[in-house]
């Protein structure tokens, strides 16, 4: 097991190390973590006293071997600016969730910073997680430049398996990530949003019609993980003929709904494209 140094205490920063400890709870010792607000850093040592706080990047650079970095992406050069000099490629393996952010233009940063004459095989991994992993039920999404091993690859994985379920992908496939996962528990939000108002106007008291929304979404969600059937078969299950079901089904087809999805998630992939791209 690597020791871990984590940069950026935020709620995705820590909602991650809590479910990795949560796992692994005689793994505290092995992680360090600094963040500008030591608040942040006081908060999660709380609830794992066993965790250690550096009081600088270069006191958690020496400590780690995984470097986690959970900053903003508008902060995360910075930070590679800061860390650079002191980072080993074969010591250190760099774990990043900002978006916006290439392994190539990860590695061209750390040569930069390190003042590299030649370009070093840095061992990088990029993941999209999601904000559900703050209750443990996140979706992430990774991949990896090439100097990653198999058996540094499972302990990055590990991390995010541990707030949900986490899966590889070659990195040209980030952006629809976005679309589908990174993205979409707001696409969620204002589903269950609208189903409630719908109940709230036939009568439904708000309470009610959010929590017998949300349940719904979630269980019928948790229905397409368990039963391995395809959402087309489980939505025909549901719709009797000439029943109220499939009266729904066809408003919701009438007003576009899956053409609104599909322009949403195309949406989101197209920000994320041209983030990568800047």
């Amino acid at each position: 097991m690597k020791s871990i140094g984590m940069i950026g205490c935020g709620n995705m920063g820590s909602a991650i190390i809590k479910g990795y400890l949560q796992k692994n709870p005689d793994a505290a010792g092995l992680i360090t973590v600094y963040d500008l607000d030591h608040s942040k850093v006081a908060e999660l040592r709380k609830l794992w006293p066993g965790i250690k706080a550096a009081e600088s990047l270069e006191e958690l650079t020496e400590a780690a071997e995984l470097i986690l970095i959970a900053v903003k992406p508008q902060h995360f050069k910075e930070v590679i600016d800061e860390i650079g000099g002191r980072l080993n490629a074969e010591k250190h393996f760099i774990v990043s969730i900002a978006v916006g952010m290439p392994i190539d233009r990860i590695s061209a940063w750390l040569d930069a910073s390190s003042r590299q004459t030649e370009r070093s095989a840095w061992r990088i991994v990029r993941v999209m997680p999601n904000t559900p992993a703050l209750i443990g039920q996140g979706m992430s999404a990774l991949c990896r430049s090439s100097a990653v091993s198999d058996t540094d690859f499972q302990e990055a994985i590990g991390l995010f398996k541990a707030v949900g379920r986490a899966v590889e992908i070659p990195e040209q496939l980030m952006h629809a990530v976005v679309g589908v996962s990174g993205s979409s528990p707001a696409y969620v939000y204002m589903f269950i949003e609208a189903l409630a108002d719908g109940a709230v106007a036939w009568g439904l008291s708000r309470s009610a019609a959010y929590e017998m929304a949300a349940q719904t979404v979630l269980g019928a969600a948790a229905m397409v993980l368990d039963s391995e059937l395809h959402p087309g078969q489980l939505k025909d299950m549901v719709c009797s003929p000439g029943g109220t079901t499939i009266q729904a089904v066809a408003a919701l087809e009438d007003k576009g709904l899956r053409t609104a999805v599909l322009a949403a998630v195309d949406a989101a992939a197209g920000k994320s494209k041209e983030m990568d791209e800047q």
